[in-house]
């Protein structure tokens, strides 16, 4: 059941960058070819964040430290149930 729960995320990742990149091609034809990003690393319970402006990395940030709450809550019941 994991294993197939995995697959599904990464698949589910490809198509999000599949269409990112084909809304940024559509974009290009209208004259407006502005991309903002941003990316983080979680190692541990540290995040490492990077971005292209302020407020890209901020929503980032935002992110990671609610995903990093959410696995440690994870973490906390699982072991707690077993």
């Amino acid at each position: 059941m994991l294993y197939g729960l995995g697959v599904a995320l990464i698949l589910i990742g490809v198509f999000v960058i599949l269409a990112a990149f084909i809304l940024i091609f559509i974009a290009s034809f209208r004259g407006k070819t502005e991309a903002r990003g941003g990316g983080a690393i979680i190692i541990g319970p540290f995040p490492i964040v990077f971005g292209t402006d302020k407020e890209s990395i901020r929503a980032v940030l935002w992110l990671s430290i609610v995903l990093t709450i959410l696995v440690f809550m994870l973490i906390v019941a699982l072991h707690l149930l077993y």
